[in-house]
Order: structure tokens, then sequence, then C-alpha cells
């Protein structure tokens, strides 16, 4: 036998291309660090000039007038925080009965079908999307369902507020409703996928107590995935966040905050950074729209930070529930 290969050789041989694996996906993962912190390092000094002049007023004026050198950012994150939330309020209900109906009432010889044709609607670009609401759908909306919005919920108090305006078809409800669309095939596919992790066990036996369908799906599959369907949420919402082309086409690219009617014509910060980025001149107008980069990646980050806190508290609440039965 060879010196070379005695088992302490082979041994040192194996532990070296460890510690090479480990030190070579050890620089990847500092690589995303250090390219997250050069994209931050980045915006914040491409916005330094805005930051430094305008300061905190930059989020309490609705003001954009480029030509006084006149900028706020009011109207853009209302744009964008109401876009988002409207999106996730019409697409997780209808994501959830779609990832429902896959899972547990679907006939299985449309079970393949359906759930590749809600996968392909991820495949749509976002351009195509932006196209359909503003010939087919924006128009659609101001003839029948907008009027008949302004003429029942615009009446109530409160919230009527939000519900009134003139029928035009695009606006900040338009945007969002297009976005829930564009959300729905990857939070519906998220949910099916983690529905389908749940053991038949445990739903047989649910079953056999006699539950209903709803019952088990409320009792049973919701608490055993529900870190996978909050990942999906938050999947949703930050396609929601960061949509750009879909959203310039039927907001309406507004920039002045007049009121509260998400049937106004208004804009978000990505379609204000695709309209007026490449025109705009060096100077506190591309820093203004640097800032509204650098307001939309706070506004993600802290989002995900919260998403990731509230699953690291859903998997402590479970750990003590485990270890409360074991005493028992």
């Amino acid at each position: 036998m060879s010196t070379d290969d005695t088992p302490s050789t082979r041994t040192n041989s194996f532990a070296l291309q460890d510690r090479l694996f480990a030190g070579i996906t050890q620089c990847f993962a500092l690589l995303v660090l250090i390219t997250l912190l050069a994209i931050l390092a980045s915006l914040l000094a491409g916005a330094w000039q805005t930051l430094s002049q305008t300061g905190p007023s930059f989020f309490v004026s609705s003001a954009w007038d480029p030509v006084r050198k006149l900028f706020g950012g009011v109207a853009p994150l209302w744009g964008t925080i109401a876009t988002a939330t409207i999106a996730l309020l019409v697409g997780v209900p209808v994501s959830f009965g779609i990832a429902i109906f896959l899972t547990e009432m679907c006939p299985p010889v449309l079970k393949r079908p359906l759930g590749t044709a809600v996968e392909l609607l991820a495949a749509i670009p976002s351009i195509i999307y932006g196209m359909w609401g503003l010939f087919v759908f924006a128009p659609l909306f101001a003839e029948t369902l907008q009027p008949l919005m302004i003429n029942t919920l615009g009446k109530l108090p409160l919230v009527g507020v939000l519900f009134q305006g003139t029928p035009m078809g695009f606006g900040v409800f338009t945007a969002g409703l297009i976005l829930a669309v564009m959300v729905i095939p990857f939070i519906a596919s998220v949910m099916r996928d983690v529905f389908e992790t749940t053991p038949p066990i445990l739903k047989e036996s649910a079953y056999g107590l006699g539950a209903t369908t709803w019952e088990v799906v409320w009792n049973v599959v919701l608490p055993y995935t529900k870190a996978g369907v909050i990942g999906g949420i938050m999947l949703g919402l930050g396609r929601a966040l960061g949509e750009t082309m879909a959203v310039t086409f039927v907001i309406g690219n507004f920039n002045q905050l007049d009121s509260l009617s998400l049937f106004q014509a208004a804009n978000s910060i990505t379609s204000a950074l695709a309209n007026e980025f490449a025109e705009a001149g060096a100077g506190l107008h591309q820093a203004s729209l640097i800032y509204l980069g650098l307001v939309l990646f706070f506004i993600t980050f802290v989002v995900l930070a919260l998403s990731k806190l509230l699953l690291l508290r859903l998997k402590k609440s479970e750990i003590g529930r485990a270890s409360c039965r074991e005493r028992v």
C-alpha cells in the first residue's frame, strides 16, 4: 500500500476539502452582505443632498416641483403603501381560496392543469399586466364598478373619503387591483405547496372526528403550515412593493396628494423613478429620486425584518407549547 493512501492521509485530505468548501461558501455569504451594504452606501451617497437640505420635512410635504426645486415624498410614499395594501387585502384571500381548492377539494383530473395555470400567471411580464390594465380593465372599471363604489361606499362615514371622486378608471385602487392579480400566483403557489406538506394522518384524523373541510384547514392545516403561509404572503408583498411597469401604466402618475381618495390619480415610488430618473438633472432632483429609492429599500427591509421576527416568535411559542406537553 502506498503511503499516500493511508487512512490518516485520506482523512487529512477530506478535512482540507471541507475547510476549503466552508471557506468558499462563507465568501459567498459575505459577498451578499457586502453587496447589500454597498447598495445602501450608494443610495445614501446619492441622496445625501436631499437628506442634508430637506431632512424630515421630505416626509410631510406633498409638493413635487422640479422647476422650483421643491420635493416632498408624501405622494409617492402614500401610493406605494396604499397599492401594496390593496394588493394584499384582495390577493391573500383569493390565494388562500385557490390553495384550499387545489389541495382539499379539486378533482384529481383538474388538480395538475389548474395548478400549472396558476403558476403560468406568474410568468406573464409585468408590462403585459400594465397594458391589460390600461386598455381593458381601467375603462371597464370606470364604467361599472367604480361608479357603484362611489354611490355606495363613498357615502359611508369616515371610510367614505377613500371612495369619492370622478370615475376615471385609473388611480391607486386600480393599481392595487392589478398588483393583486400579479401577486396571486406567487402567494397561491406557496400556500398550495406548504398545505401539501401537512401529514395526511392529521387531516384524516380530523375528518374521522367529524370535522368539516373548513375546520380541517383552519384548525389543522394552517397551524401546521403557518410559517410557510407567512413566507408566501411576504413574497407577494415584496412583489407588490417593487413592481414598476404595471403600476406606471394605471396609477395616473400624478405627484400631488390632493385627497386620500383611492380613485384619484397618484404616484408610487417605483413609478416616479421609472418616469423621471432618466430625465432628472444632477442635483436636488436626482438626489430626491434616489432618496425615494432609499425609502423603498428601508420599507422592504423593515417588512422582511418584521416577518422574520414574527416567524421567530411563532417558532418560540411552538417550542414552549411542546415543552409544556412533554412536562404534562
